[in-house]
This record gives structure tokens, sequence and C-alpha cells, in this order.
């Protein structure tokens, strides 16, 4: 059987646009003689649609544009995912659904089994979970047709039940799998290691399709693929992007053609459609930014200038009494090589009229960190009203790193309406300016090389208040990712006092994370959705 996969961005909520697009794939199938055509989880509606699925005219939306589609499915046969309601009295109002398309009518619907409430999911707080099995019979296939569950099930262990058991009974002798799995640095490997798994335990072959493109702060890099009955991944569909293939059910190659991605190389990409996807998706067209030199920033312009176009990225220069002229310099150098304009604004004469103003109050107190926090607010004002003035949407420069330790400044360079580098631990960022500059230099040398600074006092380092990046990180990656306690970690040989106040200065800064702008999900754990923290706890403290 010809199979065609349709490895699409769709838009949450955007009916039209999804079915449009769903529609042209089946053509396009079908004049290139698919027999079926096979799409992703949801892709009716989008993923994820969260409480959007509680509207009643939302879930109407989803079953007219089924029909619709199905209409379309007269000579090609299609696989879409959608949500369908529960018609029994007892359980939740929806499935989480497959539905086959066939002869211009709805000819089979299957709904997932596994429903996943980890880490950014919550599909138990919509969906009943599946509890009957059977399998489609379409062209001389019979096809074990699975949900996303299959992704983690066998080798991550998340739950004990494998539909795939259930539905291997019934003797089927394809596999296919349709999923909306988000991408981390990790996932690719383990998601083509879970996949294979699949087909080593039931010696089918597999068709899997994902979703590709951004949706806030989540991003799927689609890597859509087929494992023949060799075990062969013989067609794998683009990273990051929509792509189509059709692939012979029968295929007897022995030659595996899938290639593994470089770590910073997919971040880079991942992080170039996260700005781009949510600019577009949310119909805004430019971005601003407070440009100070640092590396940081200069990965957030270098990255905002290749998903926008430089026409469309302004940097906002705000120097203090504190700034070091070569700051200004490589800022200035940065825009000048990207092509982008910028704007100088000095913050020295508002900072001195708020310090006048506010002398009254804190009389003869030694400078201090209110005033550090102070100029970080003055910045902050001015960009969001430049921001308001033009409709630029303001990114977020602040780092992992930066973010888990409370790092930064509430309502000063914490603001933003999204935040891109908020999932990237600071020797993350360095690496990612490497290959930023690995054909020329973009980013100026001196922006990697010097030492970091806030520059909101004089002589101020990163070091004088925080351990050494590496050192940081790593403590960071067991305590965040791995979910390692104080006393594992020290187990591994770190120094007892400093894992204590890393861990410290993460739970003390909760609040300010529950005010963050979205953050671009990279990593297996980043902060917001999917890290659930109470604010108000003495654990680990």
């Amino acid at each position: 059987m010809q199979i065609a996969i349709a490895q699409l961005n769709y838009h949450v909520g955007n009916f039209e646009e999804n079915s449009s697009k769903i529609i042209a794939a089946i053509q396009k199938a079908e004049r290139e003689g698919a027999d079926l055509i096979v799409f992703s989880e949801l892709a009716i509606c989008g993923y994820p649609p969260r409480d959007f699925l509680e509207f009643e005219e939302f879930i109407n939306e989803c079953a007219k544009h089924i029909e619709k589609i199905a209409g379309h499915c007269k000579n090609i046969a299609a696989i879409v995912g959608a949500p369908s309601k529960n018609s029994a009295v007892r359980g939740k109002k929806l499935f989480n659904s497959a539905y086959l398309l066939s002869d211009g009518k709805i000819a089979a619907v299957v709904h997932k089994t596994l429903l996943p409430t980890y880490d950014i999911f919550d599909e138990y707080r919509y969906f009943e979970p599946n509890n009957a099995f059977k399998i489609i019979e379409f062209k001389g296939e019979k096809i074990a047709l699975t949900i996303c569950e299959d992704i983690w099930n066998i080798t991550e262990k998340m739950y004990e039940f494998d539909p795939m058991e259930e539905l291997h009974k019934l003797q089927p002798t394809l596999m296919i799998n349709i999923a909306a799995s988000p991408f981390s640095h990790a996932q690719y490997e383990k998601r083509q290691a879970t996949l294979m798994a699949n087909f080593s335990k039931y010696q089918l072959p597999l068709v899997y399709c994902n979703h590709s493109g951004a949706q806030t702060e989540l991003i799927f890099d689609g890597a859509s693929l087929f494992i023949n009955k060799n075990g062969c991944i013989t067609a794998e569909l683009k990273s990051f992007d929509e792509d189509f293939k059709i692939i012979n059910s029968h295929d007897n190659s022995t030659i595996s053609i899938a290639n593994a991605q470089h770590k910073t190389a997919a971040i880079h990409s991942a992080l170039v459609l996260g700005i781009k996807d949510y600019f577009k998706k949310l119909g805004f067209k430019k971005a601003l930014l407070g440009l100070s030199g640092g590396i940081d920033s200069a990965v957030v312009f270098a990255l905002a200038v290749e998903a926008l176009g430089a026409e469309n990225c302004l940097g906002i220069l705000m120097p203090s009494q504190f700034s070091s002229q070569h700051s200004i310099a490589d800022a200035e150098a940065l825009a000048s090589t990207l092509g982008a304009k910028t704007h100088t604004i000095a913050i020295e004469p508002l900072f001195a009229e708020f310090s006048q103003q506010l002398s009254p109050i804190f009389m003869d107190l030694p400078f201090g960190l209110a005033e550090e926090n102070l100029q970080a607010r003055i910045r902050g004002t001015l960009l969001m009203a430049v921001s308001n003035k033009f409709g630029h949407i303001l990114l977020n420069t602040t780092n992992k790193s930066e973010a888990a330790v409370g790092y930064g400044t509430l309502y000063g360079d914490m603001n933003g309406g999204l935040s891109i580098l908020g999932d990237v631990y600071k020797t993350e960022v360095y690496e990612l300016a490497n290959h930023i500059n690995r054909n020329n230099e973009i980013i100026p040398k001196n922006s990697i090389t010097k030492a970091p600074s806030a520059e909101l006092r004089p002589d101020q380092k990163d070091s004088d208040s925080l351990p050494d990046y590496d050192i940081l990180d790593r403590i960071l990656l067991q305590y965040i990712e791995m979910r390692h306690g104080p006393k594992a970690i020290i187990e591994k040989g770190y120094n007892a006092s400093v894992v204590n106040k890393i861990i410290q200065m993460v739970n003390a800064t909760e609040y300010k994370r529950h005010q963050s702008p979205p953050i671009l999900r990279v990593s297996q754990k980043a902060f917001g959705s999917g890290r659930r923290m109470p604010i108000a706890a003495k654990y680990l403290q």
C-alpha cells in the first residue's frame, strides 16, 4: 500500500487554515498515487488545545471540519487526529481520537488509551481513556492505529499497560502512530529508540507522523518516519519544517537513512522556529529587545533577525554610568553586522532623577540592590514604552541559569512577550553563540569572551554572587531536569555549601518565574507549565 505522511504545522483553533492544509495534502497524495494519507494527533484543532476543549462550539467546529475533509476522501483514505464526543453516561465528555476517512465519510474512529499527565501534558483533564481495542482493515492491511502513546511507553516505562499488546492479539500487519511529540534536545534519540523498540517487540512496519511548528512555548520538530519490515528507517521527514513523503508499506530496503541531530544545531533551529511561529500565529511582525553588548542579548538578536528579518528587529541600547564602552561598541557592531536598526537612550539622567525623588525615603543608606534593580526597571519601562507605541513584541533575553537563581529583576529585565533563552543554560548560550558564528563572525568575539556582567555597579561581575557557570549549570541540571535533591547532588561530589545555596536560591525565587513570559521549551524540563512548584514551601529550603 502507498502511504503518504503529511507532516504539517497546525495552528490551534484555526480550523479553516488547518483544514485547507489537510485538504491540499490529500489532493497532492491522490495525484501522486497514494492509497492512504496520515496526519498527526489532533490535527484538526492543533495541539495542545487545552481549555478550548471545554467549549461546545470548539468541539462542534472540529466535527464540522472532519465531515468537510471526509468529502475529499473518495478516491483516497485519510487518517486525521481530532477530538470526538463520548456518548457514554459516565466519564469525560471527549476522546482524543483518530478518524479513518474513506469513501467520502467517516469509516472508523479509534481513541487514545494512554493519556499523559506529566510535564507539559494534562490530557486526562479533558479526555476519557479508551478501553476497547480494534484494528482497521484497509487495502489488504490490518492496521494497529495508536495515538502518540507508543512514544514513551516501552523505553520510559511511563505506564504499566501497553495498548499495542492488545492490538497485537488481533494480528495486525502494520502499525501507524500519529503524534504530537514536542521537541527537546534529547528527544530525537529517545523517540527513535522507542519507535525501534516497538518494532523489535512486535516485528511490524511502523508509520510515525508528528507535528511540526511551534505553539506558544512548545516546539514540534516533526522528524516523522517509516520503519520497514526489516527494521530499517527508510523514510525520515525534515526536522523543524513541514514535509510530505510517500512510502510503500511493503518496502524491503535494508539501509537506514536516519540522521542524528547535533544538540546545539537542533536548539538553534528550534528557537528560530519558536520565534517565527509565535509572531506569525499571533499576527505580529516586529520585535525589539534591550541590546547590552552581552552574550545573551546578542544571541537573541541574532536568532530574531534570522527568524523575522533584520527589517523587523530593533535593538535599544540603554547605557548607564556603569556601562563599559566596549559593551556599547559590541552592541553596535552586532547590529551593524546583522543589518538591523538600533536606538540609544542613556538612562543616567533618568536614574539620577529617580534617585533624587527617592532620597527622602532612602536617606543616606548605601548604594545597593534597590539601586541596581531601579536601573533594570528603568530599562524595562523604556522597552515597554517602545513596544506599546509601535506594536513591537519585546523579547526577553534572560537565560535559564539566571532565571533559575533569580538573577533578574521583576518588571525590569524580566519583561517581555516571549522568553527566548529561558530554557537554555548559560553554558549552552555560549555554545549557541559559537554555532551562530560557525561560518563567519556575527556575534562579536568580545561579547563571547568577556566576563559576564549586569553592569549595574562599578566593576560588577556575575561571579561576584554566583558560582562559575560551568559549576552552576551542572548543579541546576541535576536539580531541575534530573529532579535530584541536595543530598543526592552532594553525593556526586559537589560542594555541600554551594549546592545548598543554589537550591535555596532556586526555591526562593519561584515567585519570579510565575510572572515570567512564556519560555520556548528546548529541554526535558523547562520552567513554566512543565514544572509546577509551590511558591510558599519549606521543603528543600
